[in-house]
């Protein structure tokens, strides 16, 4: 009887919201439903109650709909930075031209300047020493000139600005940390990830050559929401992205060395954030929180400039919902809603344009129901039928 109610609601579930209503309760975790899978992620001496105990939880952010309208601009790029290094001043007169074609992309297209620029892994310290330098030769400390010069960048643009580096801790003892440092509009550092999935080479057993991998993965408070970093291999492991999610993240900043988009589609959805990853080589990509790519940037061009939403609403289509594939909302709101809907998935992403009006509201207004209202009614029924759900 019990099997029989369990593919009863799994069928429910697929009618009510399809395949994307069962992967966004969850199931496409690669971690979900296995008995015994190993906790990762965090560094072995982290604080045990922060470690994920229950392998069936998948966090995300809750719904922003009844917030009014937050509209971000954000930059990121694609550049690789690769030996020979051309010397401190020229890699930063480099990147903060490279800043300001973002921002000068953010002007033509929105009309108004970057909330937000994100440079890819090691931007400011790639190349420095050559490949077989160990981590302390490919290091500078962030405090002089290069915090002098950035302080001065996030002013002019007036942009909060995330920096990757290798970043020299300790002269003395040769400590070096794969840093993102953030800074707020003003230049003043508003927080600083230290990463902590470190890579290791095949012909070598230290981690990036002796760098000292991070503990902590914090949320930073900005003027426009809650942002999260990661750095490049860190998408290999779950635990970072979902601590990320349960901290109320919105947008997660992922600077990386390599480029990918299975990654970042996939935690996107699971944890119902922007992510947005900056490269040195093929592409840089912006997430949104249904798993698909919003913008990606173009051939032979260094720099990708996107505006985003943080106050939105996925809606699902099926069975004549109100609402469904846009045609309600635009009938009533016209140019005051926006969204990006997509057959294929049967769901799209939707934002106010009315500075007075949430996204919440004008789906009220039609009676248009969420994903997430829709799975809570969902997940009570699997209750009703004796159906033992981790986030019940």
């Amino acid at each position: 009887m019990a099997e029989q109610n369990r593919r009863q609601f799994l069928a429910l579930a697929l009618g009510a919201g399809g395949l994307g209503a069962l992967g966004a309760l969850g199931w496409n975790d690669r971690n979900a439903f296995i008995e015994g899978a190993p906790d990762r992620g965090l560094a072995p001496d982290a604080d045990p109650a922060r470690r994920t105990t229950n392998m069936h939880e998948n966090p995300r952010l809750k719904s922003t709909s009844d917030q009014l309208p937050r509209k971000v601009i954000v930059g990121t790029s694609r550049q690789a930075f690769r030996p020979p290094y051309p010397g401190l001043e020229k890699r930063l007169d480099d990147l903060g031209a490279l800043l300001d074609r973002m921002a000068a992309a953010s002007r033509t297209q929105y009309g108004r300047g970057l909330d937000l620029a994100v440079l890819p892994e090691m931007a400011v310290t790639g190349g420095l020493g050559g490949w077989e330098a160990d981590a302390f030769g490919r290091s500078l400390p962030f405090e002089g000139p290069i915090q002098s010069f950035f302080e001065r960048k996030a002013r002019d643009l007036g942009a909060y600005l995330v920096l990757p580096m290798n970043r020299m801790d300790s002269q003395e003892e040769r400590r070096v940390s794969n840093v993102a440092m953030l800074l707020d509009r003003k230049g003043k550092v508003a927080g600083v990830y230290n990463k902590i999935h470190l890579a290791a080479r095949q012909d070598r057993d230290a981690l990036e050559d002796g760098v000292t991998p991070g503990k902590n993965v914090p949320v930073f408070e900005c003027d426009f929401g809650k942002l999260g970093i990661q750095l490049c291999f860190d998408v290999m492991f779950d635990e970072g992205w979902r601590e990320l999610a349960s901290a109320g993240a919105e947008i997660v900043a992922w600077p990386t060395f390599r480029p990918g988009t299975i990654h970042g589609m996939a935690r996107s959805l699971a944890h119902r954030y922007y992510i947005v990853s900056s490269t040195w080589d093929s592409t840089a990509h912006i997430f949104e929180p249904t798993g698909k790519i919003v913008a990606q940037a173009k051939p032979n061009e260094p720099v990708l400039v996107q505006e985003l939403d943080l106050s939105y609403a996925i809606i699902t289509s099926g069975g004549g919902r109100p609402g469904e594939n846009g045609d309600g909302f635009v009938e009533k709101f016209g140019e005051r809603v926006g969204f990006r809907f997509y057959p294929e998935e049967a769901w799209g992403l939707f934002w106010s344009n009315d500075p007075k009006m949430s996204i919440g509201a004008m789906c009220r207004s039609i009676k248009a129901v969420e994903l997430e209202s829709e799975l809570a009614r969902v997940r009570a029924l699997y209750r009703n039928a004796g159906l033992c759900l981790a986030d019940s």
